[in-house]
């Protein structure tokens, strides 16, 4: 009954109008929208207004949490969605927003057991607890620049797309046995090349911060795969198509026509 109840209010929030000005805030500061067609504009649209129904939004450090902040975020947490069956993120249930880059306590264990504590600055983290962090200076920058690969809001939302299977670990939740092998095998093959050429100095089209695990290649594979999609599918073709098959979406096909 209760599933019924929440199916029934989320079909009745999709349909809401969607405002034109966040139309307006969209196309300046998430590009991406204007390469989609209208019907998955549309479907977009739904998904924005479950996802600012659900989610509690936070401003930090005196940041005010304004409509444009809201919309800009889901928007972009949105895009992973489309085409499939969705549950929004059941782990996630506030978003909490710097107003620029912010700074970490952070301790690290070397093999030893000697425990190392910093500072450490950052854009964005998820937190299994039920949080996400983000840098508003650094979603805008993310989301206005289709040249960088970078998306911070891609970035940390993907985690929470990994954390559906129950630990980030580069692996979310597929539809079959055989999809598992096919992916761990194309993402372990690319995450080996991504490494050595980090290690040599390499230019890479992904962020090097991906190199750290599986989990963190993940994510930055995922904003490759929609900022620069072309590049990314000739580069690591075979991570694409496992990404094409899971988000039911091909960014490689995006025209100007759909504008």
């Amino acid at each position: 009954m209760f599933r019924f109840l929440k199916e029934k209010r989320r079909r009745a929030l999709r349909e809401k109008p969607f405002p034109d000005q966040w139309v307006t805030w969209l196309n300046h500061n998430f590009p991406v929208y204007t390469r989609l067609s209208e019907q998955d504009r549309k479907e977009l649209h739904g998904h924005i207004h479950v996802l600012l129904n659900e989610k509690r939004f936070e401003g930090c450090e005196d940041l005010e949490v304004t409509e444009e902040i809201r919309v800009t975020v889901a928007a972009q947490a949105c895009l992973l969605l489309l085409h499939r069956k969705t549950d929004y993120f059941p782990s996630l249930h506030s978003i909490l927003i710097y107003p620029e880059a912010y700074v970490a306590e952070t301790e690290e264990v070397d093999p030893s057991g000697v425990v190392t504590e910093f500072d450490d600055d950052r854009t964005g983290e998820t937190w299994e607890q039920g949080s996400l962090v983000l840098s508003w200076d650094d979603t805008l920058e993310g989301g206005r620049d289709l040249e960088d690969s970078y998306n911070v809001v891609l970035h940390e939302f993907t985690h929470q797309l990994d954390l559906e299977n129950g630990e980030i670990d580069g692996v979310p939740r597929l539809d079959s046995k055989e999809r598992y092998a096919s992916w761990t095998r194309a993402f372990n093959d690319a995450l080996k090349r991504f490494q050595k050429e980090v290690e040599r100095g390499k230019p890479t089209l992904l962020d090097p911060y991906g190199v750290d695990d599986p989990g963190e290649f993940f994510a930055v594979a995922v904003e490759g795969f929609f900022e620069m999609p072309a590049d990314f599918k000739r580069i690591y073709p075979d991570v694409y198509n496992e990404l094409s098959a899971y988000f039911r979406q091909d960014p490689a096909a995006w025209s100007s026509a759909n504008n």
